[in-house]
């Protein structure tokens, strides 16, 4: 890796957190420069605007965040026991996020809403990319038996994917996994009567 591409990489990793703990309107060039110690030509010379750092900070974020989601359920062999593990990954992590700052979804995506299209579109293609994963987590259980095959995975997937990103800003309010506990409980109840 060059120099120049070391340093960028520098800084969208100490920006990511700033910016998912900050917002985009509270991160300033000076945070950026005091987390990663460079003068402000050191981070205009590797980004023309605080927008491009933005962008290349979120797809940062959402490349770990794949990366954490898709490391909890790689090792575990059955559709079943990979559903569960992403409920317990978010009962674990209602409010104790393992990030800096919280759910970059629920940050970016309200300080994008109407203010930053090119962000609101980053976010929601992640968001479209967990609900895609949690259909094909569905149908590969349907394929492989162990789930009925008149459970409509896309209907699921919404449900999961909102109840959950809910939960975790209703937990975050309340400092409670309780909420978390409980929708929890109710999309396992789905997953357990489409069990074979």
């Amino acid at each position: 890796m060059k120099k120049s591409e070391r340093t960028r990489q520098l800084i969208v990793e100490k920006a990511a957190p700033i910016f998912n703990s900050k917002g985009v309107a509270g991160t300033s060039i000076s945070d950026i420069m005091e987390a990663t110690q460079l003068a402000k030509g050191g981070v205009y010379g590797n980004f023309s605007t605080k927008d491009e750092i933005l962008i290349a900070a979120f797809d940062h974020i959402a490349e770990n965040l794949k990366a954490k989601l898709a490391g909890i359920t790689a090792p575990v062999p059955t559709f079943r026991g990979k559903f569960e593990a992403l409920f317990d990954f978010y009962i674990d992590n209602a409010t104790q996020p393992f990030m800096d700052g919280g759910c970059p979804i629920l940050n970016f995506g309200a300080d994008a809403d109407d203010t930053h299209p090119e962000l609101r579109d980053r976010v929601s293609e992640l968001i479209a990319y967990f609900q895609n994963r949690i259909v094909q987590l569905v149908n590969a259980g349907k394929a492989g038996g162990e789930f009925q095959e008149d459970w409509n995975a896309e209907y699921f997937a919404v449900k999961m994917f909102t109840m959950l990103e809910g939960a975790v800003l209703v937990c975050r309010m309340h400092n409670s996994n309780k909420q978390m506990k409980a929708v929890v409980s109710m999309l396992k109840d789905e997953m357990e009567h489409y069990t074979i």
